[in-house]
């Protein structure tokens, strides 16, 4: 995307509290609802940290999942991440929380190739939705999840573990959804089953703004 330097810290909402989600700014906080705040691409709240799984195997924000997924793995931090569709390999992997201002922390600019776990949410590979957020680009130049908006129904994605082991999940959808429309329960609601989400930006660059107008989403379930 052409325009000056957008990155995932252009995206920004509130929620109960006031947290955010990412182009961006990924939020968490007790509420879903969602009210967008000045600054970043809007996007969404997330469910408290501590939030229990909906019933119902698979269930997301009250959904069922697309797929039956594999059994629930033991929790291990992520390392690594290879997704083949979209070019992506052996791109490390950091944890991120929260900021003082309640803003979730986003991988550095200056490290485009880095990749964001949300470690209030799930390890991936155990039961619930792991988030993983990366870069579309920074300072003109692709980023680790530039062609994340190419993956299809069906594609792998691997995480490598901290434990040694892969957590191999398929590709269920992938969607675009405008900054003020972001599905904040199918992202982030609690689910029983090992599911991973992959959040970047997406659509039109507003050089006038400063922000990309979408977000792109994936949704995935884990394989083996």
């Amino acid at each position: 995307m052409s325009g000056p330097t957008p990155s995932l810290s252009r995206m920004a909402v509130t929620a109960g509290a006031a947290l955010a989600v990412f182009c961006g700014v990924l939020a968490t906080g007790s509420a879903l609802s969602g009210e967008s705040a000045s600054g970043v691409i809007p996007a969404a709240a997330t469910p408290a940290a501590d939030a229990s799984p909906s019933s119902g195997a698979g269930a997301r924000g009250g959904q069922p999942s697309f797929a039956v997924a594999a059994e629930p793995m033991r929790a291990s931090k992520p390392v690594r991440l290879d997704i083949p569709a979209a070019g992506v390999k052996g791109a490390p992997i950091e944890a991120v929380g929260l900021n003082a201002d309640q803003s979730i922390e986003v991988p550095s600019l200056e490290r485009p190739e880095l990749v964001g776990w949300y470690r209030h949410r799930p390890t991936p590979g155990e039961a619930g939705p792991a988030v993983l957020l990366g870069h579309v680009d920074a300072y003109g130049e692709p980023a680790v999840f530039s062609r994340v908006n190419r993956l299809k129904r069906g594609d792998t994605i691997k995480v490598g573990r901290a434990d040694g082991k892969v957590a191999t999940f398929t590709v269920d959808a992938l969607e675009r959804v405008d900054k003020d429309a972001f599905p904040t329960a199918k992202v982030y609601g609690a689910t029983d089953s090992p599911e991973l989400r992959l959040i970047t930006c997406g659509g039109d660059f507003d050089s006038a703004t400063g922000h990309y107008e979408d977000n792109v989403i994936v949704y995935a379930h884990l394989a083996a």
